[in-house]
């Protein structure tokens, strides 16, 4: 048994999507950041760095933080969405490794200066809306032409695509992406998915992009 220490941010939903890919059986426990819940007493004893998520794996006794650390931890503990050696594996890991670095700061940024406070420093909105569509460029580039990011599906595609679900707060309109909105409609339709998608509370459902076609109409790829 694994105890998954989460809330519903990129970050947790990552954790609890992989989880649920891995067919681990674990037990949410919904730390909520907007009632300072990651600061209580019980929890730091948890994380010291009140961040969320953290697993205690029992079979072990390990506890773990750090989202990156924890699907490289899950993968290698079953076997699963990682290979074990070679250029294959690293590049699984240099696409971990870039969301973790690189796609989840900017976007979090991006997140408070366009969507929460997208008045309070101009200057700070025009870098994070720049850097947020130089990313997209770039993840649609490499995309382009690729089912997933590293070869078969893996953890680097449950690390990035819980970031680009939140591609409203971000101020992207993901059709301007094709091979960004084809990677994240296939993998919005995985079962693993969406039932992680609602760990540790429902919020509502995947979000989904524009439909290609007329207004009132829906493509067949959109309905999950």
């Amino acid at each position: 048994m694994i105890d998954l220490y989460t809330w519903i941010t990129p970050n947790g939903l990552k954790t609890s999507i992989a989880l649920e890919e891995f067919g681990l059986l674990y037990q949410a426990h919904a730390i909520d950041l907007t009632k300072g819940e990651q600061f209580s007493e019980n929890f730091r004893k948890i994380s010291a760095g009140s961040k969320i998520p953290a697993i205690v794996d029992h079979s072990n006794g390990l506890t773990l933080l750090e989202s990156g650390a924890i699907l490289t931890y899950l993968a290698e503990k079953t076997g699963r969405f990682l290979p074990i050696s070679g250029a294959e594996r690293y590049a699984v890991l240099e696409w971990v490794f870039w969301q973790v670095g690189g796609l989840g700061p900017t976007l979090g940024h991006a997140h408070y200066f366009l969507t929460y406070h997208p008045d309070v420093a101009p200057a700070a909105s025009a870098l994070f809306a720049s850097e947020t569509k130089r990313l997209y460029e770039k993840l649609e580039q490499h995309l382009n032409g690729k089912d997933y990011l590293a070869g078969d599906y893996s953890i680097a595609d449950m690390s990035v695509w819980p970031w680009v679900s939140r591609f409203e707060r971000h101020k992207i309109n993901l059709n301007n992406y094709p091979s960004v909105r084809r990677w994240y409609l296939q993998i919005a339709k995985r079962e693993a998915v969406q039932r992680g998608y609602r760990v540790p509370v429902f919020t509502g459902e995947i979000p989904l992009p524009p439909p290609l076609t007329h207004e009132n109409s829906e493509s067949s790829e959109e309905r999950l």
